[in-house]
């Protein structure tokens, strides 16, 4: 590593699935300049399980904290911070396997983190200047959760609905809903809050001038 000093402010923003976290990641990135602000997504850390058949990935939880290889996100995070590029896994939801390719992402003066588990392990939580955790209704989080595994991993209703009740639902109460409690901040209805999301943005913009 270089011996640059820390100067990126660290976002990090949770909340269960469906929450909306990934809006309000999004509406403050795109609310600054690219070369400001650098993304990571802690579903992108998802272990690569080459040993397991596709029936078998199929079956794993992925709504429990070891199915991610936060550690790797971490050293990341530290890499950012300290002024040296890294190179992100990019996952593919469809097989439940890494892609050989990965994304490369420069350091920058704000770096936000987004997943529903990211306040979970104390190693990135030590990582975070601000926590941000995303609170919405759970009727809600379950059908935004459907509409998008439908749509956009190629899931059936069946499949959708068996995994919530199997995992998804279960995990969040055991580990996603405890976690609110070490938040900085908490936003009620995610995207939708326009006036929590201008708040930050008027933060972040501190932050970079």
């Amino acid at each position: 590593m270089s011996d640059r000093p820390h100067t990126s402010l660290v976002i990090g923003i949770a909340g269960g699935s469906g929450s909306g976290k990934s809006t309000v990641a999004d509406a403050l990135a795109s609310a600054l300049p690219s070369e400001l602000v650098a993304t990571l997504r802690h579903d992108s850390y998802y272990r690569d399980r080459p040993d397991l058949s596709l029936e078998q990935r199929h079956a794993l939880n992925y709504d429990h904290p070891e199915a991610l290889e936060t550690e790797l996100l971490v050293e990341h995070l530290q890499h950012l911070k300290a002024g040296n590029p890294v190179d992100v896994p990019i996952y593919n939801f469809k097989t439940h396997r890494r892609f050989p390719d990965t994304q490369r992402v420069v350091p920058a003066p704000v770096v936000i983190v987004e997943g529903i588990l990211v306040f979970v392990d104390e190693r990135l939580r030590r990582e975070l200047d601000v926590k941000i955790f995303v609170d919405t209704e759970a009727d809600i989080r379950a059908i935004r959760r459907i509409r998008r595994d439908m749509r956009d991993r190629g899931r059936d209703f069946e499949s959708v609905r068996k995994q919530y009740y199997e995992t998804v639902r279960p995990m969040h109460l055991q580990f996603v809903e405890p976690s609110k409690r070490t938040a900085d901040l908490i936003i009620p209805e995610g995207g939708e809050n326009r006036v929590a999301i201008d708040v930050l943005l008027a933060r972040l913009r501190e932050a970079t001038i």
